[in-house]
């Protein structure tokens, strides 16, 4: 694919976090961009603020006339988009150069240096925090990003071209579409067996996307993956290790031991142990790019965060708003941790919206464990995404397995008046559904009655 050639960018799902990255993307790069989405929200609006024409309806009329040329004209979809699109068969019919999104992904990355984030967990705010260092070091640098950050309010942070920042996505195994020169692997707990069928062959894209890393390129794995690399961890033997940590004021500060040095006084302020192991991993790979740590202490100091990854929307004495877009059982385990280790002494009321209705059947025990350590329950019925109905899989099952007597199933109409009469004074809402569109109206409805 020659980008230098296209003048025009359909995308179809354009309103996904990864997909909104790209279209930013190609805005900068002075193309026509438009496509389609299921649902308007705040990342269309965004979308559209910036000149791109997006419609909401699986119908060829739509498709606007200067989308129409074949030869000048790329056309970008995403795997959750059902096979059975208008749209999608059109432009294949017509013969449209048409591609999913991680090969255009892959083929952006191609003339660059290319540093991406592998893992089941910690992508995002892994890859937020490496293009945050990056740049604020003068790295002309792209960072896509699979979330909003908090510093940049975009999902992506654009400051030339010579190096990239990509989210590796094992999702449909698109990460193999990538060459990295650096590479990291934060985790590989089972997910996504709806496409893997097993743990195993799950673990075996791990080690196929190991192989794709370009020749002397570099390859970086949490302490204790079965996978050969340069290794990070926390307070053990890895080749990197966080050291010295303390909690000053509720940011986390230490020290990091690298293969040749102890490099001393970093400051990081997102809550949680996974967290802390994200900037470490970030710290890591900039080390062996070559910046310096004065520069790099500096800029993880600076680093606020991604929108709906422990995001606090309220923080007062007597009540604690923190929303979250964990939808594994193991993020859920991250998320408790932090949260205790913040409020060791405080009541804690989890909301959660399940995502998918095979994940849910895949680790129904592990979500019940998980839920069953908060204080109180909360559980909206499971978001469906790109899944049809499980015949049993629902969100009452679930919540018959959650030892926990302080459960109840909501509707979302009544999930604010619900979290009201609770009495926890820190609330959390947990997941990757449309359930993010109910923050800000909780937020306002819990500001108003403090």
């Amino acid at each position: 694919m020659d980008l230098g050639h296209t003048n025009n960018v359909y995308f179809i799902g354009i309103g996904g976090i990864g997909m909104s990255a790209l279209a930013r993307y190609f805005v900068a790069k002075g193309m026509t961009v438009g496509g389609y989405d299921k649902t308007r929200t705040d990342i269309t609006d965004a979308l559209v603020d910036l000149g791109v024409s997006i419609h909401f309806e699986d119908d060829v009329k739509h498709i606007d006339v200067k989308f129409s040329n074949v030869q000048d004209t790329l056309v970008v979809y995403t795997p959750a988009i059902p096979k059975s699109h208008n749209q999608l068969n059109y432009f294949k019919s017509e013969g449209f150069q048409v591609m999913k999104r991680s090969q255009v992904l892959g083929e952006i990355t191609k003339q660059t240096f290319c540093l991406a984030v592998a893992g089941t967990h910690g992508k995002t705010t892994t890859t937020s925090i490496l293009g945050h260092l990056l740049n604020v070091c003068d790295v002309e640098v792209t960072a896509f990003l699979g979330g909003i950050s908090e510093n940049y309010d975009s999902n992506l942070i654009l400051n030339g071209t010579k190096v990239t920042v990509v989210e590796a996505d094992e999702f449909d195994r698109s990460f193999l579409t990538l060459a990295p020169d650096f590479a990291c692997i934060t985790s590989m707990d089972a997910d996504h067996l709806d496409i893997y069928g097993d743990a195993s062959e799950l673990v075996r894209s791990f080690e196929d996307f190991s192989k794709k890393i370009k020749t002397n390129g570099k390859l970086f794995v949490k302490n204790g993956l079965p996978i050969e690399g340069i290794t990070y961890g926390i307070e053990d033997n890895s080749d990197y290790s966080v050291k010295n940590i303390k909690i000053v004021n509720g940011s986390y500060v230490f020290d990091v031991k690298t293969p040749n040095t102890l490099l001393e006084n970093f400051k990081f302020s997102l809550p949680g142990r996974h967290n802390l192991s994200n900037a470490l991993i970030a710290l890591a790979m900039s080390v062996e790019y070559g910046l310096p740590h004065p520069q790099l202490a500096k800029a993880l100091a600076s680093y606020k965060g991604v929108k709906r990854r422990f995001t606090y929307h309220i923080k007062t004495d007597d009540l604690v708003y923190i929303d979250d877009y964990a939808h594994h059982p193991e993020e859920i385990n991250a998320v408790h941790q932090a949260v205790r280790e913040m409020y060791p002494d405080k009541k804690v009321l989890a909301v959660f919206q399940p995502h998918l209705y095979s994940r849910t059947q895949d680790f129904v025990s592990e979500f019940a464990a998980s839920l069953s350590k908060f204080d109180e329950v909360l559980l909206l019925d499971i978001y469906p995404a790109r899944e049809l109905p499980i015949e049993g899989v629902t969100s009452k099952w679930l919540l018959s397995k959650i030892e926990n007597k302080n459960k109840k199933l909501v509707q979302k109409s009544e999930l604010i008046q619900t979290i009201k009469l609770s009495n926890a004074p820190v609330i959390l809402t947990i997941g990757a559904g449309d359930i993010g569109e109910e923050v800000k109206h909780i937020k306002n409805a819990l500001s108003l009655a403090s």
